[in-house]
């Protein structure tokens, strides 16, 4: 190295475990998602709000595979995932909860997760972790809606995912729980799992998220740190309504 010359210390950001590009949803006529871009990194946390018919959760329907495209492209780690079915980008590191958990209801606990584990899954640490040890044994018919919650989080986590989509995980969680559970959404991230949360409940998504993505009408219409966002014109008109006209 010549005198004086320095060493470049700067390095290339390493690309998102997640691109979702120009992704178009129709159903029949209607269009709910409009062309949307996602990026998610390996150990970040993305908040995806909006009011409700904005299109979060079919967009979490997309990039599942839950529903097919009519337009975009979807890669994970750099590898596409586009046209893959559900299973397929499950297998790829996927996984996924659901605003209202569809567990095998004549399966115990512990045999819900048995069904979904990959080879070498501690289930019966995933059971403590989410705090459904002691159940394991019991009926999933026996379980409370939070459990069942708690329970579908579990069972996409057996599958060791590299990506991680939470819908609406919070909803109808007390304080303590609520607390609970963000601290295990923030250790997965913590061990390079990247993750999209949809959730309503704003304090829950303060809590947890690097930055959030706001859709209205199948579109984004801010990208950014969710203390910006409720400074934004355009964010705060979607979720207030645009302000009565001053009388002259």
């Amino acid at each position: 190295m010549a005198d004086g010359a320095r060493a470049d210390t700067r390095t290339t950001p390493p690309p998102p475990l997640l691109r979702v590009t120009g992704i178009v949803k129709r159903f029949g006529g209607f269009t709910a998602l409009d062309g949307i871009d996602l990026t998610v990194r390996a150990g970040e946390i993305v908040g995806l709000i909006g009011p409700n018919g904005s299109g979060k959760t079919t967009l979490i329907n997309v990039v599942s595979g839950l529903l097919s495209a009519n337009a975009g492209e979807i890669s994970l780690d750099g590898r596409s995932l586009t046209g893959l079915p559900a299973h397929r980008r499950s297998a790829a590191g996927i996984g996924r909860t659901f605003q209202i958990p569809k567990p095998f209801a004549s399966l115990s606990v512990r045999q819900n997760l048995e069904v979904a584990a990959r080879d070498g899954v501690d289930i019966d640490a995933v059971l403590a972790d989410v705090e459904l040890d002691r159940h394991a044994a019991r009926p999933v018919s026996d379980l409370n809606s939070v459990s069942q919650k708690l329970l579908d989080l579990a069972r996409a986590l057996v599958t060791r995912p590299t990506l991680l989509l939470v819908d609406e995980l919070a909803c109808g969680l007390n304080p303590v729980e609520l607390a609970r559970v963000a601290e295990r959404l923030r250790a997965l991230a913590a061990a390079g799992i990247g993750l999209v949360v949809v959730e309503h409940l704003m304090s829950f998504i303060d809590s947890i998220t690097d930055r959030v993505v706001v859709m209205n009408a199948g579109r984004e219409i801010f990208g950014g740190r969710l203390r910006d966002a409720v400074q934004d014109r355009d964010v705060v008109e979607v979720f207030l309504g645009a302000p009565e006209p001053v009388a002259a």
